[in-house]
């Protein structure tokens, strides 16, 4: 019975991870255009970057709440599990301060996450 209740909700927690996964990336590229014009853009753009990375967190988790006791198919856990590899290197490139790389990537994330969205 439990099962098809979340089957028929299509699991709301591993959506709604997602959401917040993709509009902490959304607003990491607002907060990139203000570290590059405002003085207060690099403290904005810093502290975005550990939510961004704790939402990543998050939806692995909710991944592997959908599929474990959930008894959803595994595959999210897969692809949060590389989006999260994804975000330790952007974090990474971004210490760094390798913005080739940082920028690209960045985008790259963003429409991955929209991607993941529209599928749940």
């Amino acid at each position: 019975m439990a099962t098809q209740a979340t089957a028929r909700n299509g699991f709301p927690f591993l959506r709604t991870a997602i959401a917040l996964q993709t509009l902490t990336i959304f607003l990491q590229a607002v907060s990139s255009g203000l570290l590059m014009t405002t003085s207060y853009g690099e403290v904005l753009h810093s502290v975005g970057a550990r939510v961004m990375y704790g939402a990543s967190m998050l939806y692995v988790l909710a991944a592997v709440l959908a599929w474990k006791p959930g008894g959803g198919s595994p595959r999210p856990v897969l692809h949060a599990s590389g989006f999260l590899a994804l975000a330790s290197v952007q974090v990474a490139v971004g210490m760094a301060h390798v913005p080739a790389v940082h920028l690209p990537l960045g985008v790259l994330m963003f429409g991955l996450s929209v991607l993941a969205l529209a599928r749940r």
